[in-house]
């Protein structure tokens, strides 16, 4: 028999998280058990669910439902392998994940009880504009962003330190560009179809070919949503501008519906009001996760914009006083607690190895992003011009 293409394989994506029969949405707490074992010495092993770790234990970092049930052996550097953080830190936060990202800090309060972050949270652009603003005279210590060309932004302005090789190496290198940054956790972005309305045959694999489909007026975006403008901005500097404009026209020109941002967009296409979208991966997740027979499922573009993985990341600013604590701060981000925390509970791409992403999600080295310098990413300006120019802003 042969064997089915990679590309078609990776489409069918939630049918065993639909029959898992999921119960709570990504980003709630609560601790499902694990039944591995023991974890031996702990580093690059597998962990185990109730194993000690200072004051806590190791399932309080991972979220409730399905997906955090029945989980593969999960290894790479534990907690309790690092240096403890001792010490007071002030974290600018950037983005939409506050509420996730604040919770994490408790957690690694309540471990460490000479620890103390002060985060302070913002938009992405805020924040980074804020950094830039004030320079060396910053109180930041590290900067966490949700978007990878905020924290390229910033480091542009050489107002970021490089970061020790043990904290990048685990960590692909696509993800850690020049060392001055390192991500943290991914999104990739995907096609969630109906499966009532479409079959995933009906999906092209470029993401070029989409406009002219037959599939386009039927399919949502969300045109003012950040993520979205990075993949436009992806697409603007891998295919060209006028490519770029003629792509947006054709999908204008077709009929696709706007809104406001992309878990509606995956909401609609579970409801029928559309038979696909764009979106970033983890939306799909999220509604099935309270909708676990909705008929929804993840197409993954080959090689081009639309399958761009960009990441959530860390900064160390080279200002801070506190390098040792800052970089040990980024490590414990990269342990392997965190990781599955990151990903059963914001159902976000692990950057280790060692933790595999959530309901069958094809791993990162199963999928085919294009080859792009994600620092780009903080060109947004041009991007949002072309969009204005097409009228979709």
């Amino acid at each position: 028999m042969t064997e089915e293409p990679t590309s078609k394989r990776r489409r069918r994506l939630l049918a065993s998280i639909a029959s898992a029969g999921l119960v709570g949405v990504a980003g709630c707490g609560g601790g499902g058990t694990e039944t591995d074992g023991p974890g031996g010495d702990g580093t690059d092993t597998p962990t185990g669910g109730n194993e000690t770790i200072g004051d806590a234990e190791f399932s309080e970092f991972r979220g409730s439902g399905a997906l955090a049930q029945g989980r593969e052996e999960i290894s790479g550097t534990r907690i309790e392998d690092l240096p403890n953080l001792e010490g007071e830190l002030t974290i600018y936060l950037g983005g939409g994940e506050g509420g996730l990202y604040r919770d994490l800090i408790n957690k690694l309060e309540d471990i460490y009880p000479d620890f103390e972050a002060t985060p302070r949270a913002s938009g992405t652009a805020d924040a980074a504009n804020t950094l830039i603003s004030e320079g060396a005279a910053t109180p930041a210590d590290v900067f966490w962003s949700v978007d990878a060309g905020s924290l390229a932004a910033v480091a542009a302005e050489d107002l970021t330190t490089e970061l020790p090789s043990d904290v990048t190496d685990p960590v692909p290198d696509e993800f850690h560009p020049n060392s001055e940054w390192v991500g943290t956790a991914g999104r990739a972005r995907a096609i969630p179809y109906n499966t009532d309305a479409l079959d995933e045959s009906e999906i092209p694999d470029d993401v070029m070919d989409l406009p002219g489909s037959g599939i386009a007026g039927d399919m949502g975006w969300a045109p003012t949503y950040g993520a979205f403008q990075a993949f436009i901005t992806a697409m603007r500097i891998t295919e060209g501008e006028d490519a770029t404009r003629q792509w947006i026209q054709g999908m204008v020109d077709a009929g696709i519906t706007e809104y406001a941002n992309e878990f509606f967009v995956s909401n609609a296409v579970a409801d029928g009001e559309l038979r696909a979208g764009f979106a970033n991966h983890y939306y799909a997740l999220r509604v099935q996760a309270a909708r676990p027979s909705a008929p929804i499922d993840l197409a993954f573009t080959s090689g081009d914009a639309g399958a761009l993985i960009n990441v959530a990341g860390a900064a160390v600013l080279s200002a801070s006083p506190k390098q040792e604590l800052a970089q040990n701060f980024v490590r414990h981000l990269l342990s392997a607690e965190v990781q599955e925390y990151f990903a059963t509970r914001a159902y976000a791409y692990p950057m280790i190895p060692g933790v595999p992403p959530v309901g069958g999600l094809p791993r990162i080295d199963e999928l085919n992003p294009p080859e792009f310098d994600l620092a780009k990413l903080s060109n947004i300006g041009p991007t949002v011009d072309l969009m204005r120019e097409v009228g979709v802003l």
